[in-house]
């Protein structure tokens, strides 16, 4: 990919986290770029759509904060609002057994919704919703995406499959659970992450986001509606809460990378020979996939077409 003059366009295929900083990366630096997203609103899998007259987070329950940079931008987030630090401490839970905690990093949270951080980022970027990409746009373009949907468009070198997940949310009368915050699952069949959303939001509402394991999404993937009585089974065996009030499901067919790769960003040739920039949280070569890795991935891929070097690629392509 050349570089990068005052009038040249790029298209951004995806609005989630790494189109959205890819997209402010080059809008900063004065380069006419327009996103195309295939869903009703930016966010790919930082999704917050408004449940029972609140936004709740259905995709990525938090983020974190290592690379320095992802810091700035974190920081200037905080001190607008629409970021908080949440907590560094998360329970893990597991049948049969008494509940334990565990220390990590700062998770943050949104008294938004993650969304509200993807959209601050595509202010003033054209954002073309409900443009499912059948094929490739013209002239350069970056595919921020996981990679079996990126795949449909271009050949993907060595791409990384996905684990997919089913979303359950739960509303209950009152908060009548112990649970503070958050709890990693382990050893279930059905649940592997709780999130209370009314502590994760801050407005303390009676709602639990539980998120499946693998295995019972793939049983489901068809019918979303069926993983509700398990989940919601699995929530009363492990944090002795009531029937619920109303629940909502939501279907993550590529929900996170199960692999990732050696570069924060990646590259293609399409057939007729144009080079693709490839980003994602699946470009993380320095630990799991997180929402800073889709960003550090869509700046990074930014920043090479820039730089006007080809983004990081096998030499085959």
């Amino acid at each position: 990919m050349t570089g990068m003059g005052a009038r040249a366009a790029v298209t951004v295929v995806g609005a989630g986290m790494a189109g959205a900083a890819c997209a402010a990366t080059l809008r900063d630096a004065g380069v006419q770029v327009v996103v195309v997203e295939r869903g009703r609103a930016p966010g790919g899998r930082m999704a917050s759509p408004e449940l029972y007259g609140r936004r709740v987070d259905l995709g990525a329950g938090y983020f974190t904060v290592r690379d320095a940079a992802f810091a700035d931008v974190v920081q200037r987030w905080a001190d607008r609002g629409l970021a908080r630090p949440w907590t560094d401490t998360f329970s893990v839970l597991s049948p049969g057994r008494p509940p334990e905690r565990t220390t990590g990093p700062m998770r943050w949270a949104t008294p938004g919704g993650l969304r509200s951080l993807v959209r601050d980022l595509l202010v003033g970027v054209p954002v073309r919703l409900g443009r499912a990409a059948e094929t490739l746009p013209d002239g350069t373009v970056v595919l921020a995406m996981p990679d079996p949907q990126a795949a449909r468009l271009v050949d993907v070198p060595d791409a990384v499959d996905c684990l997919p997940t089913i979303t359950v949310t739960v509303e209950y009368p009152a908060r009548e659970w112990l649970l503070p915050d958050a709890a990693f699952v382990h050893d279930h069949p059905d649940v592997e992450f709780v999130a209370d959303d009314g502590a994760r939001r801050g407005d303390g509402a009676p709602v639990l986001v539980a998120h499946s394991t693998p295995e019972l999404a793939r049983r489901h993937l068809d019918d979303p509606s069926a993983a509700i009585g398990p989940v919601t089974v699995a929530l009363r065996e492990l944090l002795g809460v009531p029937d619920p009030v109303r629940t909502h499901v939501h279907r993550w067919s590529f929900a996170k990378p199960d692999g990732r790769h050696p570069a924060h960003s990646g590259s293609t040739l399409a057939p007729d020979g144009r080079r693709i920039g490839l980003a994602g949280d699946q470009w993380c070569p320095d630990g799991s996939p997180r929402v800073e890795s889709a960003w550090r991935s869509g700046t990074d891929a930014a920043l090479a077409l820039l730089a006007g070097a080809a983004v990081r690629g096998p030499a085959s392509a």
